[in-house]
């Protein structure tokens, strides 16, 4: 192999080769861009892209491909190409990672961002790491997801009446994006607010981060917010009302992180109780125990 050649590895699902990261349209399991989708290379061009979408589809195709902010390009593409020894012998995904669920969904689940060594990884929110395995065995014993598990992108994962979106999409350095970082991601989460905002009767935010993130998008959006704002908590409630009228509830959850599950902030008691809260506000019955 020369110098600077890509290294292709198997894909864990269908041993098909890519190099890392992995360029748009060259098959990947749900990668939702093609080679010729437009690069938004800054905040000004992330903005208009997403503004200029015609549908949710391209939103999400658009984000896949975002290069606005450098230190999280720089990041997520060096975590690529290096791996994780224990992954080593497959490609990661390294871009962006693209929204989860239905196209209509009436939960909306926020989280914070890809983690380096899962959705970075495999393309896909909350899937191949630990925080991924917590929130997707819950959603399923809630009946908001038809499988326990999520492993990688082409396992056959389908929510329920439910999206999961995050407020950065590239993974960042110590699970912390810088200000200027999280704002010129708003872009493509208020594109896509906009697109299910007929839709959805409730948001569930995993940790403070979202809780924020969706209340200060929820203001973008023209939504009523009560004053003072709202404070986070695990199980605090507060009632949104969207342009139409229409009012939506914003639940809190403490992030399915391992610092917080490992010891014990987080139970999956805990985690049942406010998603059994979410697939009620979404009128989807929880499973049979």
């Amino acid at each position: 192999m020369s110098a600077g050649e890509a290294v292709l590895l198997p894909h864990p699902a269908t041993g098909r080769p890519f190099p890392s990261p992995v360029p748009p349209g060259s098959g990947w399991p749900g990668d939702p861009a093609e080679a010729d989708t437009p690069v938004a290379h800054d905040p000004a061009e992330a903005a208009a892209l997403a503004a200029s979408a015609g549908s949710l589809g391209e939103v999400v195709a658009r984000s896949t491909v975002c290069r606005a902010c450098p230190r999280l390009v720089a990041w997520r593409e060096e975590v690529a190409r290096t791996r994780r020894r224990m992954y080593a012998g497959e490609p990661y995904w390294g871009r962006p990672v693209p929204s989860l669920g239905e196209e209509h969904p009436r939960a909306l689940v926020v989280g914070l961002a890809p983690a380096a060594h899962g959705g970075n990884r495999t393309g896909r929110m909350f899937t191949g790491d630990s925080s991924g395995d917590w929130i997707i065995a819950g959603l399923h014993r809630a009946g908001l997801a038809d499988q326990a598990a999520s492993v990688h992108a082409a396992d056959g994962l389908r929510l329920r009446r439910t999206r999961i979106v995050a407020p950065v999409r590239c993974a960042p350095p110590d699970n912390k994006p810088l200000p200027a970082e999280r704002d010129a991601c708003t872009a493509w989460l208020d594109a896509e607010l906009r697109r299910c905002e007929e839709d959805v009767r409730a948001v569930l935010a995993l940790g403070a981060f979202a809780w924020g993130s969706a209340l200060t998008a929820a203001r973008r959006a023209g939504w009523s917010v009560p004053r003072p704002q709202p404070r986070f908590g695990h199980g605090a409630e507060a009632v949104l009302t969207t342009p139409a009228g229409r009012d939506v509830r914003l639940l809190g959850s403490y992030h399915v992180s391992r610092q917080n599950t490992s010891t014990g902030r987080l139970t999956v008691a805990m985690l049942d109780d406010v998603l059994r809260r979410l697939a009620d506000l979404a009128g989807e019955p929880a499973a049979p125990a």
